[in-house]
């Protein structure tokens, strides 16, 4: 995997903040990952009890020493109230080193084109910063609504990246160009 020189910067949306997460967050992540409607598609991801909210946390700021970016906790400019988390991951897809794009907010900020205006923002970081590994979002089938925020972000199917992930079967997103060629 690719590392990086640590970014301490926040990003900033029209509507947006966006920084690393602090050991004050981990009260957000447990809300946020121990609603059953935010963790549907992905019931792997609940988090359920405060020991391992703060054990994930832990995982993102390692992630964050490690290649100086991560999950962003995503607030309005105007408010400290956490609306969700959105970042990038360095991870393994079928063999590529990619980074996979990651998306999920507390249920009061759906609707409102929040996750699409985050996931933007990384996405284009990600395009300037780490442009040696693709950015993919793996996406269940039946997620219509993360699918638009992908396609939203800039991303578009790459159905031969298809597959099985932690929860079930993964539709892959990924920034053009697509990572590992089409068989052919």
């Amino acid at each position: 995997m690719t590392e990086t020189e640590p970014f301490e910067g926040q990003l900033l949306t029209a509507r947006l903040s966006l920084r690393r997460p602090a050991k004050g967050d981990i009260h957000a992540i447990l809300a946020i990952h121990s609603d059953p409607a935010t963790c549907l598609h992905n019931p792997s991801d609940v988090v359920l009890r405060r020991a391992d909210a703060e054990q994930l946390y832990q995982r993102w700021d390692d992630q964050w020493e490690r290649y100086g970016y991560g999950y962003w906790v995503v607030r309005r400019h105007d408010s400290a109230r956490q609306l969700g988390f959105c970042g990038i991951k360095p991870m393994e897809l079928k063999g590529i080193d990619i980074l996979n794009l990651f998306y999920r907010f507390d249920r009061s900020a759906w609707g409102q084109g929040l996750a699409s205006e985050a996931a933007t923002a990384v996405t284009r970081w990600a395009a300037r910063s780490v442009p040696g590994l693709p950015l993919v979002a793996r996406i269940r089938p039946a997620n219509v609504a993360s699918q638009r925020v992908a396609v939203h972000a800039g991303l578009s199917r790459a159905v031969h990246l298809d597959g099985p992930g932690f929860d079930g079967f993964d539709w892959v997103f990924a920034v053009e160009p697509h990572p590992c060629p089409l068989p052919g």
